[in-house]
């Protein structure tokens, strides 16, 4: 069937060329009337209209000739001239972490420590006393005091709640002295391996803690039930469809989590297509058999598929966690973590390639993804694959002379292009001015002849996926700062950051024959908007209202009805 569908829209127009009138076409399900399709293909024609049969595009057509597939049970939506673009993806983010933090506290966009207490104070005057109060969301950089805060304020504001506040980076959190207690920290207590303990003066906990430090307090929060995680996971999933996004790439899952979104998906519930990559098991060992045994290939009609490896090579630039090659230039001394060590992370590699699985390595520093670009190359030296595609996630900070070699080892650098326009405040402060030549270089990657899938990593950033495109086009933020945009040099063109939200998150996840573009054959994933990304004020693209959401033929959001 699938390799009959490419030629079922030339079979149907050469049906209606023709004048044979014999038979009609079978009913279509859905025949989307009236719109501006951009297809991302080189395919030429006065199209309008899309005809979708069992959940995969049957033939793009002019309104008159897709009237021919209209049966008695055929849904018609006349878009008025709205536009169609192929379903938009976020080729990086945490959808549990989303529905955490659509339920817990938010902090973010807080001006200042103290907000961040009131909100937590609002939160435990509702909630029984001894229950733990979770929130993310805090970035000592957007506050006047720009140090990381002290639990000192926050423990005497909330001392009958244990509290573990998440940065929005969720590389570093805070807890106040209740969670410290329950954890069983104090001034003895030893940074992990890979983390830190934020110390005071006479070397006391300030209540900080990075990256590995963060599982001193994590691991003693009580963890989500199978109802919790799953309804957490829908709640995620709405928010996405209701901002066109058609799937997201979901980093780092535990193995509990695959049987969520099965049964999400059994249940008709996960509303979204779903790619993940799943968290490394703790014995190197065993790692092929784990991986083989956790691997999910097109679960219900292409829902859900797991065969990727999610793996932490350091920290991240906000909380002084990325490794760089040099001191921070605003912390002299501090060269930032290496949450696993590079030989484990290359011994991972190997497994994964024997497993047939994608390695995605999130790297934010020069000298973590120098070292993870090292452990891919001898990893794939040693075990070579026919097209293994492994990502290195955000490639923030790159040392220029690494640049070139993404696409000299075939890898590809998965970015997020609103950490740019979050960051650029302050990330000359953290590497000064000459590493940032290295930082965010979008077009100096693309000039090699990679592609960049795009995403938001959220709930870090938003989860809609035009505010990325506008970052991408722009580098400005939402009042139109800087002027001519923030390294200019480094912007992508429309075409671009809107491939990086479809055509390349396809290619990331090896999806590029079913998603990425409008075609015939292709699954029927399709995001209506309002306005032409690609030619409307770059100001107002923003603004863009996402009018339905299509995933596999079915309208899985409409604002019509949302409203």
């Amino acid at each position: 069937m699938k390799q009959l569908l490419p030629m079922a829209g030339a079979l149907v127009l050469s049906w209606l060329a023709s004048g044979f009138t014999v038979s009609r076409p079978k009913p279509a399900d859905l025949v989307l009337l009236n719109g501006s399709i951009i297809t991302l293909t080189q395919q030429k024609g006065q199209f309008s209209a899309v005809v979708i049969q069992n959940g995969r595009i049957l033939a793009l057509l002019t309104d008159s000739e897709a009237r021919e597939f209209v049966g008695p049970k055929t849904k018609v939506v006349d878009l008025k001239g709205a536009t169609i673009l192929p379903g938009l993806v976020d080729a990086h983010c945490h959808l549990l972490g989303l529905g955490m933090a659509l339920a817990n506290v938010n902090l973010v966009g807080t001006t200042s420590y103290a907000e961040v207490i009131e909100r937590v104070k609002a939160r435990a005057a509702k909630t029984p006393k001894g229950q733990w109060i979770l929130g993310r969301g805090w970035d000592q950089n957007d506050w006047q005091n720009k140090h990381f805060p002290d639990h000192k304020a926050l423990s005497a504001a909330v001392p009958n709640h244990p509290v573990w506040l998440t940065r929005i980076d969720g590389h570093a959190g805070l807890a106040n002295g209740m969670a410290m207690e329950q954890a069983g920290i104090t001034s003895k207590t030893k940074d992990p391996k890979g983390g830190r303990i934020v110390r005071d003066d006479k070397g006391f906990p300030t209540g900080v803690f990075v990256d590995n430090g963060e599982e001193l307090i994590s691991r003693v929060v009580p963890a989500l039930t199978s109802d919790q995680r799953r309804k957490l996971l829908e709640t995620a999933a709405e928010a996405c469809l209701k901002v066109g996004l058609t799937g997201v790439h979901d980093m780092g899952i535990p193995p509990e989590q695959i049987a969520d979104y099965k049964a999400l998906a059994d249940m008709d519930r996960l509303g979204l297509r779903v790619y993940a990559m799943i968290s490394p098991p703790e014995s190197i060992e065993n790692a092929v058999g784990y991986l083989r045994k956790h691997r999910v290939d097109g679960y219900k009609d292409g829902m859900f598929t797991l065969r990727g490896l999610k793996l932490y090579m350091d920290g991240a630039l906000g909380s002084r966690g990325a490794a760089l090659l040099a001191d921070y230039s605003d912390d002299p001394g501090n060269r930032g973590l290496l949450v696993t060590a590079p030989e484990r992370v290359e011994k991972l590699c190997e497994a994964a390639l024997k497993a047939g699985f994608q390695v995605s390595t999130h790297a934010i520093g020069d000298r973590g993804n120098r070292l993870i670009l090292d452990a891919y190359e001898k990893a794939l030296k040693a075990h070579p694959s026919q097209d293994p595609r492994f990502r290195v996630e955000h490639a923030q900070i790159l040392s220029p002379e690494d640049i070139p070699r993404f696409a000299t080892l075939g890898v590809i650098p998965s970015m997020q292009p609103t950490h740019a326009t979050s960051d650029m405040y302050w990330a000359k402060d953290r590497l000064g001015a000459d590493r940032l030549k290295g930082a965010y270089a979008w077009k100096s990657l693309l000039n090699t002849g990679v592609f960049i899938p795009c995403g938001s990593d959220f709930p870090i950033e938003s989860n809609n996926p035009m505010l990325g495109i506008y970052a991408a086009v722009t580098m400005q933020d939402l009042k139109g700062w800087p002027e001519g945009g923030w390294m200019p040099e480094q912007r992508m063109s429309r075409k671009e950051a809107l491939e990086g939200f479809t055509l390349w998150a396809a290619k990331a996840a090896f999806e590029e024959k079913d998603l990425g573009t409008i075609q015939a054959g292709k699954r029927a994933d399709l995001t209506i908007v309002d306005r032409n990304p690609l030619t409307c004020e770059a100001k107002d693209i923003p603004e863009t209202r996402v009018l339905y959401t299509i995933v596999n033929g079915r309208i899985r959001y409409s604002r019509a009805d949302s409203e």
